[in-house]
């Protein structure tokens, strides 16, 4: 078994996500096992501000998580189903926590990748590369249920992105 060098941490590029209260990272993470191809879903479920940050901001990422992460918590809802086309998310709704992110990417506007400098579309993925059938019936059905409700947001997180699952950076809890 290999081991980890600090010169492959180096290259790893960085993801950060909003850490979820327990009962809402279980109700997420239970749709998403339920209905993410078990083949492909190498991860629990997530909500992603950034997918992929040079690992060259690391120290100053850890200073910027560690202070923004010195308030309270952001309220957040999870507020509908949404379509990915080939897949199904519940759409998460929270001002405080999209200013956060906000603030990030213009520290490190320089730095994105297209996908992170675009609108911000915050969302967990229960579901992907699915049929698109598939994926609308799943939506269809969730709708039928679905009621908006509050989803409970404890912290942000830093991983290292090596192609498989995510390796915990760091953990920076709101206070």
């Amino acid at each position: 078994m290999a081991t980890t060098t600090a010169p492959d941490r180096a290259r790893a590029p960085i993801i950060i996500s909003a850490l979820l209260g327990p009962d809402d990272f279980g109700w997420l993470n239970e749709l998403r096992r339920a209905h993410f191809p078990p083949e492909r879903n190498q991860l629990d479920a997530h909500l992603t501000l950034f997918h992929h940050l040079p690992p060259s901001i690391e120290p100053e990422l850890k200073q910027r998580l560690s202070l923004l992460t010195r308030c309270r918590p952001p309220t957040a809802m999870a507020e509908g189903i949404i379509n990915l086309g080939r897949g199904t998310a519940i759409r998460i709704g929270s001002p405080a926590l999209a200013l956060l992110r906000e603030e990030l990417a213009e520290a490190f506007a320089d730095l994105l990748i297209p996908q992170d400098a675009a609108p911000w579309r915050p969302h967990v993925t229960i579901q992907n590369k699915v049929t698109p059938e598939e994926a609308r019936a799943l939506q269809n059905r969730l709708a039928q249920e679905f009621r908006a409700r509050p989803v409970r947001i404890t912290g942000l997180a830093a991983w290292w992105y090596r192609g498989g699952p995510w390796e915990l950076l760091a953990r920076y809890p709101f206070r």
